[in-house]
């Protein structure tokens, strides 16, 4: 080992659950580990056995790790009480994990009020603890819980805490900036006495993020010289999180130079990682995080597009692949002949860089986003607009007209419903077919009724799902009258993902016309692929 390698220990199957709206299942405890374990981490904490059902659920049924270790979580012993008699202890114990971390305190404000006890008995709660996890046999790491406030009020008290745990037997003792108010220059300064008096290789972080601070805290621990980081998952954590694993690890092995157990190779699952604890939890990636984002390496303004193309590195601050991700050039009322010419390319649209058609299409895509339109979030919407442009586009139907009714009645039991009906006039090979369909809303009556009347014509479109719907009013100064953008996010079972957008004054017909090209496009898929 050299003095290069940080090691990597992941809390989010504890800290993270205790973010509110966030239950994890045991089923999902599993495949984050496992996920964890594939990318290289060294430590996985896995819950406070007793603290819950699905914690202990999970203890029961722990999958097997190739890399990494499991941990679990408690606390020292009680005041005046044997560790070996102390229920906490042996509920820790009777796991099978190869380590266990125990919180501890650190501040002598809390030894005093939340413990009513004295500093002599803390350090004793915390060597009576740490040897008798080590004595079963167990890796033990010390969390000093508050650190960095009791470091301030009492130093001495805080650093013989920490010299308690590590002479005790304790792999790790953890600096816990616990309510995540400590600032990078104070980190950094404390963390470097701490690391002079003793050893960095056996010192970890632990930082919240109430301050918007707890990945540079993180990263200013370790250049100050602690050799753990603890943190979660897209900084899941209770209030305002933890520090993000996800913008920590990449940070440290890309921009800092430091070694740790993921690989290169495996670094480049960063993406793949974040989205899975999101699609666990039901929620939408966040497009703008750092390194994973799908917005993290898109490129808008014309300026940026033309110094990309020439060196990457001007506007982006790591290659995006090596972290799972990839480069978008996004096409908007501030692009450029540079964002076209490069997004045709990405489309495999072959056009001269001269060609009259390039200007038209800058000009078009101008002033359609000043009517309320917005292609860099609706990229087949931008599509089948180049590609008509260029002629190299015909739409599989064409709509005659659409008739949209809402009726609102009262129940017999009382109670309100509301039903939408669409009547609608489409020709597919030119022939006119009229149908009928309702449906929970006028938008969803209108995707009814065109699947209807095309379904015969292009079975492929069965498996077809809308999967967003947004709704944006433009001028809200307009108020009711106001131009709607709408913007429909549809995929398919082939794994086809992709956006489209409409705007008007009237929030049907943007429906409307998001809904015609999101069709269409998944027409176009389906030839293409043929």
């Amino acid at each position: 080992m050299t003095d290069n390698r940080v090691f990597l220990y992941d809390s989010t199957l504890r800290d993270g659950q205790q973010t509110q709206g966030v239950d994890f299942t045991a089923g999902d405890k599993i495949a984050i580990s496992r996920q964890l374990d594939r990318l290289g981490f060294d430590y996985i904490e896995g819950g406070w056995p007793g603290a819950n059902p699905a914690d202990d659920n999970f203890f029961s049924q722990l999958p097997e790790l190739q890399t990494a270790r499991f941990t679990a979580f408690g606390m020292t012993r009680r005041p005046k009480r044997a560790a070996a008699d102390d229920a906490g202890l042996r509920a820790l114990l009777a796991t099978n994990t190869p380590g266990i971390c125990l919180v501890g305190k650190t501040w002598d404000f809390h030894v005093k009020v939340a413990l009513r006890t004295t500093e002599e008995e803390n350090l004793a709660m915390i060597a009576d603890s740490i040897a008798l996890c080590v004595a079963e046999g167990r890796e033990a790491i010390f969390d000093a819980e508050h650190f960095f406030d009791g470091y301030k009020a009492n130093p001495d008290f805080a650093l013989s805490c920490l010299k308690t745990a590590l002479n005790a037997g304790a792999r790790w003792a953890v600096l816990c900036d616990t309510n995540g108010g400590t600032l990078p220059d104070e980190i950094s300064d404390i963390v470097s006495v701490v690391t002079a008096k003793l050893p960095g290789n056996q010192l970890g972080i632990h930082c919240h993020n109430d301050t918007g601070n707890a990945v540079a805290n993180s990263l200013a621990a370790v250049r100050a010289g602690v050799r753990q980081v603890q943190g979660t998952l897209n900084g899941l954590g209770e209030r305002c999180g933890n520090a993000n694993l996800i913008s920590v690890m990449p940070s440290l092995m890309l921009r800092m130079g430091y070694e740790t157990g993921v690989s290169e190779e495996n670094l480049k699952q960063l993406v793949t990682t974040s989205n899975l604890v999101d699609e666990r939890l039901n929620r939408n990636p966040d497009r703008h995080a750092p390194f994973v984002g799908a917005n993290a390496f898109a490129h808008k303004g014309g300026l940026h597009v033309s110094a990309v193309q020439k060196d990457p590195r001007s506007y982006e601050h790591v290659p995006p692949e090596t972290v799972g991700n990839q480069r978008k050039i996004l096409v908007s009322d501030q692009a450029g002949r540079a964002n076209v010419l490069v997004r045709l390319a990405e489309l495999g649209i072959e056009v001269a860089n001269d060609a009259p058609e390039i200007n038209k299409l800058v000009d078009e895509v101008k002033q359609r986003e000043h009517l309320g339109y917005a292609y860099d979030g609706a990229a087949a919407s931008f599509e089948m607009l180049a590609r008509r442009m260029l002629g190299q586009w015909h739409d599989h139907f064409s709509l005659q007209s659409y008739r949209v009714t809402d009726e609102r009645r009262s129940t017999t039991d009382g109670s309100i419903e509301t039903l939408s009906e669409v009547t609608m006039k489409v020709t597919v090979d030119g022939i006119l077919h009229m149908t009928v369909a309702e449906g929970n809303g006028p938008v969803n009556a209108l995707d009814n009724a065109l699947r209807k009347a095309l379904l015969p014509a292009y079975p492929q479109l069965v498996d077809m799902q809308l999967v967003d719907y947004k709704v944006r009013i433009m001028e809200t100064s307009a108020g009711t009258a106001a131009v709607t953008r709408v913007m429909v996010e549809s995929s398919d079972q082939s794994g086809h993902r992709w956006s489209t957008v409409g705007a008007s004054g009237n929030v049907i017909e943007a429906s409307y016309q998001a809904l015609f090209d999101a069709v269409n496009y998944k027409l176009f898929l389906a030839t293409h692929a043929a």
